[in-house]
């Protein structure tokens, strides 16, 4: 009996003590700080050091995702890996994937608020007649809210033009991924090749739209971050979704590499599968973006 107990065991592998945490909780801080203070020097149009301090943590962020990611796959190549660790990867990915989802359901959560609440309550809605003459006697409750207390006005960002091209190209991203795993489950590499870095390229495209989108609304549109609660859930939700693309993209490049080194099988690419479905998920939260932010 103690030697089928044996023969039934599964390793599972515990790599051993690594930089690469700390590393990343200094970067996470060093964007945290370095993006708070580089929004309060553009509102405030002056100068400082908060910039720096975001490309510093957004540098050591990168090396720490290479660095991690390299870990990872010599410790997979190694044959360290066993199916249970497996099925851990797959809990530790969904688990991952949801805390996605809360994180952005707070933000899509906030623009309901301003926009059902606040906003019709600053109106003078739910008998509130009295608080609209005593903080906003001129406010008209609207949406998007193209006038602030100061008398900042902007124009809303529609959604024809640059936001339904970077739709279509997302959403055909996520079919060439589609294709690229076939391919891989398949065993066709040809397929696999062409369509991984068909996908790396409509990502780069998108994010390359949504800088000259970002320009567009500074430069055309008064659209900033001083445009008061549109301007700042506008650039908070698309924002965060560019730099989760970043992220996506960072890892389809990865992925891509490691394809061309002949590392994933038919069976075995977990890794792949769960690039899949985080570029999928950023997917899903764009069209929800683009339905609730630029067109409702």
């Amino acid at each position: 009996m103690a030697e089928q107990a044996q023969e039934q065991y599964e390793k599972y592998y515990v790599p051993e003590q690594s930089v690469w945490p700390i590393v990343g909780a200094v970067a996470l801080f060093l964007i945290a700080v370095g993006a708070g203070n580089y929004v309060v020097e553009v509102t405030r149009d002056k100068s400082g050091i908060g910039g720096y301090v975001l490309l510093a943590g957004l540098v050591m962020l990168t090396v720490m995702v290479f660095g991690w990611f390299k870990n990872q796959i010599d410790e997979s190549m190694s044959g360290l890996y066993s199916a249970q660790l497996g099925r851990s990867y797959r809990q530790g990915m969904a688990w991952f994937i949801f805390s996605e989802v809360m994180f952005f359901a707070a933000f899509f959560g906030a623009l309901f608020y301003a926009r059902t609440i606040a906003v019709p309550w600053l109106g003078g809605a739910s008998n509130n007649a009295m608080t609209n003459e005593v903080l906003w006697p001129t406010f008209e409750a609207m949406w998007p809210l193209t006038s602030t207390p100061g008398g900042v006005q902007t124009t809303p960002m529609g959604w024809y033009g640059l936001p339904l091209i970077n739709t279509v190209i997302l959403l055909v991203s996520s079919v060439t991924l589609h294709y690229a795993h076939t391919g891989l489950e398949g065993n066709k590499r040809k397929q696999l090749i062409a369509m991984l870095g068909a996908t790396i390229l409509l990502g780069s495209i998108f994010l390359a739209l949504q800088v000259y989108e970002y320009i567009h609304a500074y430069r055309d549109l008064g659209l900033t971050l001083q445009s008061g609660i549109y301007g700042n859930t506008f650039f908070l939700l698309t924002g965060f979704h560019g730099l989760h693309v970043t992220l996506g993209t960072i890892i389809l490049i990865v992925l891509f590499l490691r394809v061309l080194k002949g590392h994933f099988t038919p069976k075995e690419h977990f890794a792949f599968q769960a690039g899949a479905w985080y570029w999928h998920f950023v997917d899903v939260v764009w069209v929800m973006l683009f339905f609730f932010v630029y067109i409702l």
